[in-house]
């Protein structure tokens, strides 16, 4: 748990939040959330986030991933709530983050380099939905060697067909929130 100022800035935070970061109290004070929050989730919360000091809602809950303890990825439920002043308006907000333990396991930490140039474009052309054919042609393989690296990625990511394949790149951040077509995120490319 951390209470923030209308920039977002942490003003305080309990020391779950403290061990949850691997930071003390002296390195988070006065630091923006969003530091705390992988790169592919920050608009989504920017925008959240103006909806409540704006005042246009009192509290939001969405999942959020998060950049842990030595640069550890992991996912997790956000809660943000409007602290208002006795004038009325929103001076603050307080957030609650609960990570999901079950997901834990699956997360990569953020400066791990997972997946090859191969590997980030056939993730991305499945999450754009492009047939096997359509990426071999894309990107000069035959429809085996797109099977290949496919079944590689589905074993890298621990789940068992396309759909899901996306569903997972796009909850641990892998792929950027909010671009078409998509896109692997840098970080996470060899």
């Amino acid at each position: 748990m951390a209470n923030l100022d209308s920039s977002m800035r942490v003003l305080e935070a309990n020391k779950y939040f403290f061990k949850q970061f691997g930071r003390g109290a002296a390195d988070v004070r006065g630091r923006s959330f969003y530091d705390f929050l992988h790169p592919s989730v920050r608009g989504k919360f920017q925008y959240q986030f103006a909806r409540l000091t704006e005042g246009r809602n009192p509290r939001f809950v969405e999942h959020a991933v998060a950049v842990g303890a030595k640069e550890a990825l992991f996912g997790g439920e956000l809660t943000g709530i409007a602290v208002p002043g006795r004038s009325g308006r929103v001076e603050g907000v307080m957030v609650v983050l609960q990570p999901d333990e079950g997901q834990r396991a699956a997360m990569v930490g953020g400066k791990e380099k997972l997946l090859s140039e191969v590997d980030a474009r056939i993730l991305e052309g499945v999450a754009a939905g492009e047939s096997t054919v359509q990426l071999a042609a894309k990107l000069y393989l035959s429809r085996g060697g797109v099977e290949y690296h496919v079944t590689t990625l589905l074993r890298k990511l621990k789940v068992t067909n396309r759909p899901a394949l996306v569903s997972k790149g796009y909850s641990m951040g892998i792929l950027g929130v909010g671009q078409w077509p998509p896109r692997v995120l840098p970080e996470y490319v060899k």
